[in-house]
């Protein structure tokens, strides 16, 4: 491992540290042990910890509410450049951002393990919380002295957290929940001020906020939108548009069709699916276009007897891709069959107004298939388990 870049207080560095430690999947029940051991900390201490789990972001999170020296150590680079709370904790010094990458990228060993081992060697303690037997971190600190277990047994699991008072959520309690989670407070400065469990903090968190994906994905369907001509005199008109609602895990089943239906001059429909990636995978079927999506656009384009249009855009922001592209869904095997190069369908601009020759020239060209046909030509590969698909998805 080798240090690509620090930002912040390197003084941190000087002092004796402590590392946090825990395994990937650690249990919500553990999170009330681990959170008695961050508001045990002083001024006086300097944690250092990661941030690539749930675990180990909220730690950070509750480090840096608390004013505890902190140094976040990361691969690659620093990502959440946005976070109010690193932010402030870096403008009073008492934060360092240390960013690690592999002296041999092709080398042998799994990168978070020569980053813990690197890390390991700075730090004078370290605290565990829980620790699974047949996990890495297990195999890492065994034998070590230096090493705090929060938890004795990973058996001893206490018992889950009970709400007593069994009440609603609140429009206020959501407004404090809103306001503090988007400061970057984390979950435990919420359950302080809330008086709530954490897995029920948890839960009403993925209830009414988004995840930054899903964030994206609706800043792109706005990009994509304001390229078509939709005002009342346009020749477009926006005829559906769906919000993907959810709560918790519970959305309708309208989610998984296109994002959009528009017509073109009151007659011509079509529909269009809204896609953006930082940058393209080698494997963009995988990526991409997902065999059982794909069936499922195909049967929304038999039962609605319209064609479907996947809008790529790639590149810098949601808000602004770089590249745009357009692939009808009928054309998208041949990509995988390399007939085809996704190139083929890249428009010359990917800020100029869409023309209603790039979706209406390829109506007559597009040939409502049925399940066997599609089968039989384009996912020869799927067998008899297509019809399955459509089936099941349809719900019948």
């Amino acid at each position: 491992m080798q240090i690509i870049v620090q930002i912040g207080n390197t003084n941190l560095l000087e002092r004796k540290k402590t590392l946090f430690l825990c395994s990937k999947r650690t249990p919500i029940e553990m999170y009330g042990q681990v959170f008695q051991w961050t508001d045990s900390l002083s001024e006086r201490d300097c944690i250092v910890c990661f941030n690539s789990t749930e675990m180990e972001e909220e730690v950070m999170k509750a480090l840096l509410v608390a004013r505890i020296p902190t140094i976040l150590f990361v691969m690659n680079r620093f990502t959440d450049v946005n976070n109010i709370q690193v932010e402030l904790a870096l403008k009073e010094k008492r934060m360092l951002i240390v960013v690690l990458k592999r002296n041999e990228p092709r080398g042998e060993g799994q990168t978070s393990r020569l980053r813990n081992e690197y890390v390991l060697s700075l730090c004078q303690h370290v605290v565990c919380d829980y620790v699974n037997k047949n996990g890495s971190v297990f195999s890492l600190l065994a034998g070590r002295k230096d090493v705090e277990y929060l938890m004795d047994e990973p058996i001893q699991l206490m018992v889950a957290e009970k709400d007593n008072r069994r009440q609603r959520w609140t429009v206020g309690d959501d407004k404090v929940l809103l306001r503090m989670f988007y400061e970057d407070m984390g979950i435990h400065a919420i359950k302080k001020q809330l008086q709530r469990t954490y897995l029920s903090i948890r839960q009403r968190i993925r209830s009414i906020t988004l995840p930054e994906d899903v964030l994206k994905g609706r800043e792109f369907e706005d990009y994509v939108l304001e390229l078509f001509d939709v005002r009342e005199c346009g020749d477009f008109t926006l005829k559906e548009w769906r919000g993907d609602k959810s709560l918790g895990d519970v959305c309708p089943e309208s989610n998984r069709y296109p994002d959009f239906v528009f017509s073109y001059q009151q007659s011509h429909c079509f529909a269009v699916e809204c896609k953006w990636r930082e940058r393209l995978t080698a494997n963009i079927e995988k990526d991409l276009f997902l065999h059982c999506k794909l069936a499922i656009y195909q049967q929304f384009a038999d039962e609605r007897r319209i064609p479907v249009f996947i809008v790529l855009g790639v590149g810098v922001e949601p808000c602004l891709p770089k590249l745009l592209y357009i692939i009808p869904l009928q054309d998208i095997p041949s990509v995988f069959n390399s007939s085809k190069s996704i190139k083929d369908f890249l428009r010359l601009s990917a800020e100029s107004p869409f023309r209603a020759d790039e979706f209406i020239s390829l109506k007559e060209k597009s040939k409502v298939s049925t399940a066997e046909e599609i089968r039989a030509n384009d996912y020869p590969h799927l067998g008899d388990t297509l019809p399955y698909i459509l089936c099941s998805n349809a719900g019948l």
